[in-house]
């Protein structure tokens, strides 16, 4: 880092940072935001819910080959797939996936959680052959932590999963590798810090950034609207105390979510922000926010490889502090997307 008169680092450089919880959609939609993300990041793990979802290892081997295809030349980058879990996923299907090499993780949504999550799960126990397979194989188990009762708060939704879901299932398989994603909440920060090391979560930036007060500003703002959704100022501060905390149990993920303008400006807008942009802008500027730029490197780029069992990344990316705007619309497909802040100003600017 360099020093600026004021003493605040003027620049920061840290080994390549991973997503370990991405949306690319498919079809022309990759091409218009692939590109985002491979600047920034040498690998991502690929969220299964399309339509239809990923429920295969066949299906995944050929989502795979799509992405690769949308990469521009000159681009690295390497997609991380993941199987949507079902009622019906058998234990052999857990053994392909392992078998194939690319596929690295199984996804759980609860039926109802979120973006096309209606094949999704309705009861765990019906899975628990399948999970017993994943446990044995040691694949990452990574779970949408809300319970979808309508009679529960959307607000308590998170916590009522530890209670409900995240309990049993870690008394009966206790060394399944579960990843608590895009935690939100007080309650989740401090569930995953107390549990062993089979357990980690990863955090969005505009969960960090952000309180639900963030909604409401001037008007109902539709691309700060995401699942889970943002909470109160309390929890925001637990998770970057998490994040900022040295622990190996939190690293990155975006959970970038791209929709159509005209989807999240709607009378029903679609949950997600697009952060892929300038994410790790939005990392470094919450870092830097509570003076923690120092650990920034560990939760972006080691933690997540660490828990997934794969390699450190090699090569360097640089940010600097720079004041910048940020576009307020973007491409996508034939349409444009609204990224997160659009049309505001940034403090840090990647090199």
């Amino acid at each position: 880092m360099t020093n600026s008169a004021s003493k605040k680092p003027s620049s920061i450089t840290i080994t390549r940072p991973d997503d370990w919880h991405l949306h690319l959609r498919d079809g022309a939609t990759i091409a218009s935001v692939l590109p985002d993300t491979a600047r920034q990041f040498a690998r991502a793990i690929v969220m299964p819910n399309l339509k239809p979802p990923v429920t295969t290892t066949e299906q995944a081997v050929a989502y795979r080959d799509r992405i690769l295809a949308a990469l521009p030349v000159g681009m690295k980058f390497e997609p991380l797939m993941v199987l949507y879990l079902t009622n019906d996923t058998p234990p052999e299907e857990i053994q392909r996936a392992r078998d194939s090499g690319v596929v690295h993780a199984v996804k759980l949504y609860p039926a109802g959680a979120t973006t096309n999550s209606a094949a999704g799960v309705t009861d765990l126990t019906k899975c628990y052959k399948t999970l017993e397979m994943m446990q044995k194989l040691g694949m990452p188990f990574l779970v949408h932590g809300e319970v979808t009762d309508p009679e529960i708060d959307i607000f308590d939704r998170e916590a009522v999963f530890i209670d409900r879901v995240m309990t049993p299932l870690r008394r009966d398989m206790p060394e399944l590798n579960v990843v608590f994603e895009h935690i939100t909440t007080k309650d989740a920060a401090e569930y995953v810090a107390e549990a062993d090391h089979h357990v980690g979560a990863t955090i969005t930036a505009h969960h960090l950034l952000y309180n639900r007060n963030e909604l409401f500003k001037g008007g109902m703002r539709p691309h700060y609207y995401c699942l889970p959704v943002l909470k109160r100022e309390i929890h925001r501060q637990a998770l970057v105390a998490a994040a900022t905390s040295g622990s190996t149990k939190f690293f990155l993920g975006t959970d970038s979510a791209p929709h159509p303008k005209g989807l999240k400006e709607h009378a029903c807008g679609c949950a997600g922000c697009y952060t892929a942009l300038h994410a790790m802008e939005l990392y470094t500027q919450a870092f830097d926010q509570v003076d923690a730029l120092d650990k920034l490197e560990q939760f972006a780029s080691f933690n997540g490889p660490d828990f997934y069992k794969l390699p450190r990344n090699k090569d360097t990316i640089t940010l600097q502090r720079e004041s910048w705007t940020i576009p307020a619309e973007l491409p996508l497909a034939n349409t444009t997307v609204v990224p997160l802040n659009g049309g505001e100003t940034m403090e840090w600017k990647f090199v």
